[in-house]
């Protein structure tokens, strides 16, 4: 896809119900420009699907869509071929929405765990906290390093488009002056998302969510998509009034990723991992 053509899965994606963020395009194609492909035939398109590359181990895949006037008639499994392909040799991640995930099964990917789209309210008191900071006034080399931990490789050129985006907001949170979390809140076709939140410690997420949460107009809707096999963070969302909306399941080809879900209070996205 060129730049331009990544605008049509992504209102694709809207139409499926996924409710993309306003800039997420973007930051999308800073990730992985050639990981785009769109199938079309004659000059209509028909089917997209991303599989963006992350150094040389990992990649991940998502919008795997095909426009439903066209569907069964095998454009999909074009583009799915294409795309493994592209990701040939790699660890390749997805976020598999139910239906999907028997098929998903039969190219090799295995069940991780289930991730739970949360839904609340957004607004709220935000408490002052000096170990709350803007994510700015952290190095990006430092948010790289930390989101180290969490991602199974470094994806600098999407996080400096990410934490910078418009109609944003990303904090981290401090202890002894060193990194210990950070989340950010982005405006989305239906309200806002929170994605990632990682936090050291289940002390240390709830006050960011918060601070996060606060930033969003009263009344509009905030998501928020945690990892079912993180108990806390599913209890955080739960005491916070918010409800079950959407679920995926994450799913592996390869090696899968050891990665600290306790840590993990809500992923990034789920079309990007």
């Amino acid at each position: 896809m060129t730049r331009q053509e990544l605008d049509i899965a992504i209102d694709w994606a809207a139409i499926e119900g996924w409710n993309p963020g306003l800039y997420d395009a973007e930051c999308f194609y800073a990730a992985d420009p050639s990981g785009f492909l769109i199938g079309v035939l004659g000059d209509e398109p028909v089917s997209v699907i991303s599989v963006v590359r992350y150094g040389a181990t990992f990649g991940f895949l998502g919008f795997y869509i095909v426009k439903p006037e066209h569907r069964g008639k095998g454009y999909g499994l074009q583009i799915w071929n294409a795309g493994l392909e592209y990701l040939k040799g790699r660890t390749i991640g997805l976020d598999g929405v139910v239906a999907q995930q028997d098929n998903y099964m039969k190219s090799g990917f295995t069940w991780a765990h289930a991730n739970v789209r949360y839904q609340g309210i957004g607004g709220g008191c935000r408490h002052e906290d000096a170990d709350i900071v803007p994510l700015s006034a952290v190095s990006i080399e430092a948010v790289c390093a930390y989101d180290r931990a969490f991602f199974p490789e470094p994806r600098r050129q999407f996080l400096r488009c990410w934490t910078q985006q418009p109609e944003s907001t990303a904090l981290g949170i401090l202890r002894d002056r060193q990194l210990a979390g950070y989340g950010v809140l982005r405006r989305c076709r239906s309200g806002y998302k929170i994605g990632p939140l990682f936090a050291d410690t289940a002390e240390l997420a709830e006050p960011l969510f918060l601070a996060l949460k606060a930033e969003v107009p009263v009344g509009a809707p905030v998501f928020l998509d945690t990892p079912a096999v993180n108990s806390a963070a599913i209890e955080m969302a739960q005491r916070h009034n918010m409800f079950v909306s959407f679920e995926t399941a994450r799913m592996y080809r390869g090696q899968p990723p050891a990665l600290p879900m306790n840590r993990v209070f809500g992923v990034t996205t789920f079309e990007l991992g």
